[in-house]
Formats: structure tokens, C-alpha cells, sequence
């Protein structure tokens, strides 16, 4: 696979962005839902945030107080053995869990596609039940001159997917919850397959501890069902333990071209293709054996949680793909690979 990774990697940091106030510190921008929109590519930025600490006896967490109409903080005492922070991502108490931070949805604009003008007060905040600990992974689809985007809204009711929509990237609308806890990795195709909407979703099972690609249907972008397992994990390969879908699909001649990423038991994240059918999405053609983009530059490797790329979107063009992915859940980075190059490695 000839993949060309821009010498500027990663091309956006957390030093690059404001925070949303004077108390909080960026310690992450990544996942971001990518468009283009008249001359510019449009980067929809998932930006993390903490509480500025100074008290190494503390952790704090910022949790969006539904009543106060604002974020607030609360305090985690490092010596109550009754709570877990062995995941950097997490605070575990014997009753809840909570986020080390909390994010919102930011815009990035460039007319070269590198070098980015970032927006510096937020595009979407956390701003009711379903939000409480932030919004993240947004992925954004074209469809009859509307942006809808899909991102992950996180809260004590479980982890949702919400539906919001654009036409300028100035003011937003949010619609929906449309897919109820757990679920997130949601993407809508850009177009009906007989005279229906399709989106890739990516369920999760706690009995059995499944988390798989499936597919649904809907008449009007707010009501799923008709839901289809896609594909699952592969035992023994890059993506043996989970797998969701990353940008949104779309089509080439063989059928609908879906990039998607996948950890193995060492929660390394990769990224590979599937190919499904024109005309029933439900139909995997292909899948590639390995992966078409992994963890190899330092930037990829080391970070807040390491060994991780993670693409919500990219664009094809000039038969290139021009991936926007995540690095070890801190910066941004960006990618090109040759089509044929994707193609060749599903034996096409």
C-alpha cells in the first residue's frame, strides 16, 4: 500500500485550538467529520477539554449540569481505592462513570486542504440530557444540498447517536436521537438505494460483548429499522476484537466503497476497506486482509491513548483518498492513498 502522509503531521494539535474558557485546556483535537463546501474543505473538529488541575490530590471531571444550563466540575479524590483511573479516558466509581474530558464539535476551514483556519468559540456544545459528559466523532453526509451530521453524545443514559444539520456550516439544527444506547460509529450513505436512506451503525451487545457493523434503513433520516448485521470481527487478523465504520461511504463503479477501523486485542487501531453492493449495501463483495492505514509514524504511536488511527472522514478525489484520521486520540493528520491501491487490496 503506498500511503503519503503530509511532512506537516500532525496538521492540527491541541496547541492549535482555543479553549472554550479560560478555566478548561485542550488535550485533544481529533475525529473530525471532514466536508467539502464550496472552495473550502471543512473539518467539523471533535475538541477535548479539561478542567486546568493544580491539586496532584485530585482528579476533576466536567459534566454539563442540566438545570444550571452550564458545565460544572466535580472532584475525584486519587486516594479512594473505591475508584478506578487506570484508564486515562475514565473515571470508574462503584456507581457511575465519568470522562476525563469533555468535548464539543468545532469548525476548521482551508482552501488547500493542510493549512487550517480553526474556529474559536465551538459550533455544537453540550446542551441537554443526552450530552451530559460531551460530543464527539461527528461524521457529515451530502445529501440534496443539506449537511447531516451524526455524532456520539455521551451521558449517564448510556452513549447515543444524535442527527444534526447544516447548509451554510454557520447556524446548525439538531433533529434527533437517532440510534438509543449503545450505539455510535454511524454513518449515512450519501443517496437513496430504492427509494431508501441507509446507514452503517455500530451496536453494542453487553451480554455477549459484540461490536459489529450493521446496516439500517430509513424513509426519512430519523426513523431506523429493518437493521442488518454487516460484518464482525476476524479472529486472529488487525481486526479481531471490534470493528465500526469511519468515513462515510461512497460509490465507485464496483459498489459502495466503505473505509473502517478496527482494534485488535492490544487495542491497536487500524483502518481497512469493504466494498458492498450497489444496490443491496447489505452484501459485502470484499473486505481487505490488512489493514490500508495503521499506527506507524511517532505521532500515531505515542499520545494520550497510543497505537491508534481513527478516520471519521475523507474525501475522494483525483483518485485518491484524502483521510483525515485521528492520531492516538490527540492531534490530526492527514493521509493519501492511490484508489487502485484500496482496490488491489480487496482483489479487485
Amino acid at each position: 500500500m503506498s500511503v503519503f502522509r503530509s511532512p506537516r503531521n500532525p496538521i492540527i494539535a491541541p496547541k492549535d485550538v482555543i479553549p472554550s474558557r479560560t478555566d478548561f485546556e485542550v488535550v485533544g483535537v481529533f475525529n473530525a467529520g471532514v466536508a467539502r463546501f464550496q472552495d473550502q474543505v471543512i473539518l467539523l473538529l471533535r475538541v477535548a477539554e479539561r478542567p486546568i488541575n493544580t491539586n496532584p490530590d485530585i482528579t476533576l471531571a466536567a459534566i454539563y449540569d442540566v438545570a444550571k444550563e452550564d458545565i460544572v466540575l466535580k472532584k475525584f479524590s486519587k486516594d479512594d481505592t473505591e475508584v478506578d483511573f487506570s484508564d486515562p479516558r475514565l473515571i470508574i466509581t462503584p456507581s457511575e462513570t465519568y470522562l476525563t474530558s469533555i468535548s464539543h464539535l468545532r469548525l476548521a476551514r482551508s482552501t488547500d486542504g493542510i493549512n487550517f483556519d480553526i474556529e474559536q468559540t465551538p459550533a455544537l456544545v453540550t446542551a441537554n440530557d443526552y450530552e451530559i459528559f460531551g460530543l464527539e466523532d461527528p461524521r457529515i453526509t451530502l445529501i440534496d444540498g443539506t449537511y447531516y451530521i451524526t455524532y456520539v453524545a455521551v451521558s449517564p443514559l448510556g452513549v447515543t447517536t444524535c442527527l444534526a444539520s447544516t447548509k451554510d456550516f454557520k447556524s446548525f439544527e439538531r433533529l434527533a436521537v437517532i440510534f438509543c444506547p449503545d450505539n455510535r460509529d454511524v454513518v449515512i450513505f450519501p443517496e437513496k438505494t430504492g427509494g431508501k436512506y441507509y446507514a452503517l451503525h455500530r451496536p453494542v451487545s453487553p451480554l455477549f460483548k459484540k461490536r459489529e457493523i450493521w446496516l439500517a434503513q430509513s424513509p426519512d433520516l430519523l426513523c431506523w429499522g429493518n437493521h442488518r448485521r454487516l460484518m464482525g470481527p476476524r479472529p486472529g487478523l488487525w481486526d479481531d476484537i471490534k470493528v465500526g465504520a469511519s468515513a462515510v461511504p461512497f460509490k465507485i463503479k464496483q459498489g459502495w466503497l466503505v473505509i473502517y477501523h478496527g482494534a485488535d486485542k492490544n487495542n491497536r487501531y487500524c483502518l481497512g476497506a469493504v466494498l458492498t453492493d450497489a444496490n443491496q449495501p447489505w452484501k459485502v463483495i470484499a473486505r481487505s486482509q490488512k489493514p490500508i492505514l495503521q499506527p506507524q509514524a511517532d505521532y500515531e504511536i505515542e499520545g494520550f491513548f497510543g497505537n491508534v488511527v481513527f478516520s471519521c472522514g475523507l474525501l475522494c478525489e483525483d483518485e485518491k483518498l484524502r483521510i483525515y484520521y485521528g492520531v492516538a486520540d490527540t492531534s490530526i493528520a492527514y493521509a493519501e492513498l492511490p484508489l487502485q491501491d484500496v482496490l488491489e487490496s480487496l482483489n479487485l
